[in-house]
């Protein structure tokens, strides 16, 4: 079965998840480090590759009131540029508070973490809502 691949993009660091063959999870993969140029590209096509992707869902920031901001037109180009290189439908998923999410996740955990597993964990949970609201609608 395919799988869908989540994507938490950043300056430096890209949070990256991918869905189990059923569509019902989201796991974290290895955060990339380096931001999204050409390394990120090539190692995204050997995921895509890999883990048999059939779509993307990129996390796209907007303000607290829905609105555009930096990151956001960045977001959008990203999504045209892997759309048009691999081919693969991408969808673009309001990710407004995951990353305070992933902090609040975090630090309830016993253990100390990273930069990189905020971001991991951000594409976790921008893949996990994707899934379940695929899933309220075949329901």
């Amino acid at each position: 079965m395919k799988r869908i691949l989540g994507i938490d993009p950043g300056e430096k660091r890209v949070g990256l998840a991918i869905s189990d063959p059923m569509g019902i999870t989201a796991q974290g993969l290895d955060t990339f480090i380096g931001g999204t140029g050409e390394a990120f590209f090539e190692h995204l096509g050997r995921l895509i590759k890999e883990y048999d992707v059939e779509s993307v869902v990129i996390g796209m920031p907007l303000s607290m009131s829905g609105g555009k901001i930096e990151g956001t037109e960045k977001a959008e180009r990203l999504a045209e540029k892997i759309s048009a290189r691999f081919d693969i439908p991408v969808i673009l998923r309001d990710e407004r508070m995951s990353s305070l999410e992933a902090e609040r996740h975090l630090s309830n955990s016993r253990k100390g973490f990273v930069k990189g597993d905020i971001d991991r964990i951000s594409a976790i949970f921008i893949l996990q809502s994707s899934l379940d609201e695929i899933a309220d609608k075949n329901h």
